[in-house]
C-alpha cells in the first residue's frame, strides 16, 4: 500500500473546508500505509493555495491551466485520469460535495476503479483498506471493502473528520504539465450566480438555530427567529419543516439536506431522527430544547432542556437580549 492523494477543492478564492478535513485524515492513512500524502491542486493563479497546502501535505501537485480556473468536471476528469494513471496512488480522496459527486463516478468509470461514496471513516484491517459509510439514514454503519486492483477512490462527507492542528510538513510544491489539449469541450463555465438577498449558506454559519415539527405552525417561527437574532445565528430546519414549506430547501439540515458543523447548534422542537442527526452531530456544541426526555436529539446534545419550547425559547431570547 502507498500514497494518498487529496483533491483540493476551491471556489472563488477560498479552499473548501472539506479539503483540510481530508488532509488531516489523509496524513493519518498515508502513515499507516507507509506512503506519503499528496495534495492535488488544479486551477489558475493558485500559488497561495499551493503554499497553504504545502503545510499539510508531503507534496503538492499543481496543474496550472487557465481552463481550470473554475470547476469543470470534464476537464478535471481528464487531468486526474492522467495523474492517477501515471502516479498510481493507493487512495484518492475527493470531497462529497456537488463538485465531487459530479466528478468521482465518471472518473471511477473511466479508470475502472472501485469507488466508495459519502464516507465517514477509513480503517485498515489485515492489510486491507475499508471505508466506513452510513446506511438506513444513519442507523447503521457499514464497513466496505474495495474489490480488485491496487487503486481506490472515495468521496468524503463534509464535516466527517475534525480539522486538526498538525505539525507543518513543509511539503514540496511540484508543477505538473497540463495534459489538456485544445480539442473542443462539451462543458464550459459560464458564471457564478449569487444567492438572492436574504439567502445564506448554512454550511458556513458559526451559529445555527434549527427548528423542527415541534413548532407546530408556521406562524410560530417568529419566536425562533427572534432567538436566532439574539444569538447572532441563522435559522435552519429539519425536513418536516422544509417539506411543509415553512423554510426554503437551502435551510434544510440532514442527510437529504446539508451537513453542518457550526460552533453552536440550537435544536428547537427537533426530536432527532437519524437522518437529521447525520447532518449536524459534528457541531462543536449542541443545545437541544424538547419536551420529550426520550427524544434521540438528547443523545448527541451537549446541553439539554426538557421543557415546552414555547416557554423556554421566549425566556432564553429575553435573557440573551438583555445581556
Amino acid at each position: 500500500m502507498g500514497d494518498v492523494f487529496v483533491l483540493a477543492e476551491h471556489r472563488k478564492g477560498e479552499l473548501r473546508e472539506v479539503t483540510l478535513e481530508m488532509l488531516g485524515k489523509g496524513r493519518e492513512l498515508a502513515g499507516q500505509m507507509g506512503g506519503s500524502l499528496k495534495a492535488v491542486l488544479l486551477g489558475h493563479g493558485v500559488d497561495a493555495f499551493a503554499r497553504e497546502l504545502a503545510d499539510q501535505a508531503h507534496e503538492v501537485l499543481v496543474v496550472e491551466d487557465e481552463r481550470l480556473e473554475n470547476f469543470n468536471s470534464e476537464l478535471y476528469q481528464r487531468v486526474l485520469a492522467s495523474l492517477l494513471t501515471e502516479r498510481k496512488p493507493t487512495l484518492t480522496l475527493i470531497g462529497h460535495t456537488a463538485c465531487g459527486m459530479d466528478l468521482a463516478p465518471s472518473l471511477a468509470a473511466e479508470l475502472n476503479l472501485p469507488l466508495a461514496t459519502d464516507c465517514i471513516g477509513f480503517e485498515l484491517e489485515d492489510g486491507r483498506l475499508l471505508a466506513v459509510r452510513e446506511m438506513y439514514g444513519g442507523k447503521l454503519q457499514a464497513r466496505v471493502s474495495f474489490k480488485g486492483g491496487e487503486q481506490y477512490l472515495a468521496t468524503v462527507r463534509q464535516a466527517a473528520f475534525p480539522l486538526q492542528e498538525l505539525e507543518p510538513l513543509g511539503g514540496q510544491i511540484v508543477a505538473v504539465d497540463s495534459p489538456l489539449a485544445e480539442e473542443a469541450r462539451r462543458k464550459r463555465f459560464i458564471e457564478y450566480v449569487e444567492a438572492a438577498v436574504g439567502e445564506v449558506d448554512i454550511t458556513q454559519s458559526d451559529i445555527i438555530v434549527a427548528v423542527g415539527r415541534g413548532i407546530k405552525e408556521q406562524e410560530n417561527l417568529e419566536i425562533v427567529e427572534k432567538l436566532a437574532e439574539a444569538v447572532g445565528g441563522v435559522l435552519a430546519g429539519s425536513r418536516p419543516v422544509i417539506d411543509a414549506g415553512w423554510l426554503p430547501p437551502d435551510r434544510q439540515v440532514g442527510q437529504s439536506g446539508k451537513t453542518v458543523k457550526p460552533k453552536l447548534y440550537i435544536a428547537v422542537g427537533i426530536s432527532g431522527a437519524s437522518q437529521h442527526l447525520a447532518g449536524m452531530k459534528a457541531s462543536d456544541t449542541i443545545v437541544a430544547i424538547n419536551k420529550d426526555p426520550g427524544a434521540p436529539i438528547f443523545n448527541v446534545a451537549t446541553y439539554g432542556i426538557v421543557d415546552d419550547l414555547f416557554k423556554v425559547v421566549p425566556a432564553l431570547t429575553e435573557q440573551l437580549s438583555s445581556s
